[in-house]
């Protein structure tokens, strides 16, 4: 990805591995216009462009915030038309994020409010440091959460804590968080981009196509009936039929070597 951002940065720990960081930690990493676009850009960009990115890691510039959601410094004095127009670029932003195909996983670095903790319900999976905590605050200012919150986070930890934590706009702890089911793992934060580059790099070295098509599978077929999900279940097993990347693995085992897999 060659385009210059100047709201969030893009590195590659390890092969295959993309990282995107929020970068506005003055301003405790909150979402202005900008980098909605920005974020929509990598994110489309993924989705529409043959790229040899297997997992895309988010995580927020510094060790306090990951985001606090909407620049409500830019808002101030909006018009309800122009509200209207930029919440329109958070939408896209959050669906480009929600519909990438490539695993995503978040590395929450502090505190995850508003959109932050619509931007961590939206990924695939993530783990956080010890002292992240996560709030949907909307409630708060006139508001609900519009960026996905009340159907991503629901679906993460329930309907009755999700409402607990929408209604009340109460805080929780990391350790609630990974007790709720929002949170897969916590550690130190020194270490936890390491941990979580070392994931991803774990589901980089697995058939590319193959996890692509489990991604869909699970997160589409949680959607539909149980009937109506086997019946995805198996129209996504399919398509890794064909693929050289399924007669590498296969051969590769019964070789006892480790599969070379080309995303073919």
């Amino acid at each position: 990805m060659k385009k210059k951002f100047t709201t969030i940065t893009i590195d590659h720990p390890e092969q295959y591995v993309l990282l995107v960081t929020l970068n506005r930690p003055k301003f405790a990493n909150a979402f202005n216009t900008d980098m909605g676009w920005e974020l929509i850009n990598v994110f489309e960009d993924i989705a529409l462009n043959s790229t040899d990115t297997r997992a895309i890691i988010v995580t927020g510039q510094g060790n306090k915030a990951f985001s606090a959601g909407g620049d409500l410094k830019e808002r101030k004095g909006m018009s309800d038309l122009e509200w209207g127009k930029q919440h329109l670029v958070f939408e896209r932003m959050v669906r480009a994020i929600i519909d990438c195909p490539v695993p995503t996983i978040g590395a929450i670095n502090g505190v995850a409010f508003g959109g932050g903790c619509e931007l961590a319900a939206a990924l695939d999976f993530i783990y956080c440091s010890k002292d992240a905590k996560f709030a949907q605050t909307e409630t708060k200012i006139g508001i609900i959460p519009g960026a996905g919150g009340t159907q991503t986070l629901a679906r993460a930890i329930g309907e009755n804590r999700a409402k607990e934590m929408i209604l009340t706009g109460k805080p929780i702890s990391a350790e609630q968080g990974l007790d709720w089911g929002l949170v897969n793992a916590i550690f130190p934060a020194d270490i936890l981009l390491e941990k979580t580059v070392k994931t991803a790099k774990l589901i980089t070295e697995n058939a590319p196509i193959a996890v692509r098509q489990a991604k869909q599978a699970i997160h589409r077929g949680l959607q539909l009936s149980l009937r109506d999900g086997l019946a995805f279940e198996i129209e996504a097993y399919n398509r890794t039929i064909p693929t050289k990347d399924r007669r590498e693995g296969v051969a590769a085992f019964n070789e006892k070597r480790t599969p070379i897999f080309s995303g073919e």
